[in-house]
């Protein structure tokens, strides 16, 4: 076995300039609003995504990653590599993946999702069977991720990173993924409001399946639109049918499970209706 300057190391002081002695870091992502610095390095030809952490908050976070990954790997999401310890915090190792996170809200800034030029109005933009195929990656993701007994926490554009020039869908930054159900202790969940269910803001409700089931009616509502309004949905009655009865507000009347959503949508996908 040949030794990997990344991938053998145990514990390093600070991330940084160990990046810099063992290879070419491209990319340093410092603003980013999860309070982690991530930085793209290149270590004996290969790129790498390194995400590390120092602040209690931050490091809890890339923590329960480390759970997720161990009980969960799917083709659309990014594997976790490895882990380093660093002096006070935590760093993750994994592949570079091509392709650009369709949301990338930074400590400075928010919104930008309708410029023209931004990476969720150009996805927006493609032909609707390259959405279709997109959108049904993300839900067999999450089939995945319910069969490991996971719930769904802080899922937003911001956690899928597209590629343009091979059409494909990934998953990644799923770090605050919780084993469920699992009942909520605070005012709130992290997540964007634009995605969340209504039992994420209550606190003694029951997070679950069904609230997975939601946050992904959330994402086909919103992907499968040409705009950011709501207002120009591209996919058929019956696609609409299915993600108004996943974002119900009474999680009763929701589909019992991903599995289930995920079935319906196949189902009224027009591809196959054809």
């Amino acid at each position: 076995m040949h030794s990997h300057p990344l991938l053998d190391a145990s514990s390093v002081d600070t991330l940084e300039p160990f990046l810099h002695e063992v290879g070419t870091v491209f990319r340093a992502f410092r603003e980013q609003d999860s309070g982690c610095v991530s930085y793209g390095v290149t270590v004996g030809g290969k790129r790498w995504f390194v995400k590390g952490a120092v602040t209690s908050e931050a490091v809890a976070s890339l923590r329960r990653a480390v759970h997720v990954h161990a009980l969960v790997r799917h083709p659309a999401i990014v594997p976790l590599e490895h882990s380093i310890a660093l002096r006070g915090g935590l760093a993750l190792v994994y592949p570079w993946v091509e392709g650009e996170v369709l949301y990338h809200p930074t400590a400075s800034r928010k919104g930008g999702r309708a410029a023209p030029g931004s990476p969720m109005a150009r996805f927006r933009r493609l032909p609707v069977p390259d959405i279709l195929t997109a959108l049904e990656r993300i839900l067999d993701a999450h089939v995945t991720v319910e069969r490991a007994g996971l719930v769904a926490v802080d899922l937003y554009d911001g956690c899928m990173l597209y590629d343009f020039g091979n059409r494909g869908m990934f998953l990644c930054d799923l770090d605050e993924y919780r084993p469920g159900p699992f009942v909520l202790e605070t005012d709130r969940l992290p997540g964007s409001r634009r995605y969340m269910a209504p039992e994420e803001f209550a606190k003694g409700a029951t997070i679950g399946v069904r609230t997975t089931v939601y946050v992904l009616g959330r994402a086909l509502r919103l992907l499968l639109d040409a705009g950011d309004e709501e207002r120009e949905w591209r996919g058929s009655a019956s696609q609409l049918a299915v993600i108004e009865r996943a974002t119900a507000d009474d999680p009763a009347r929701r589909f019992a499970s991903a599995e289930a959503l995920a079935r319906a949508w196949r189902a009224a996908d027009p591809r196959r209706l054809g």
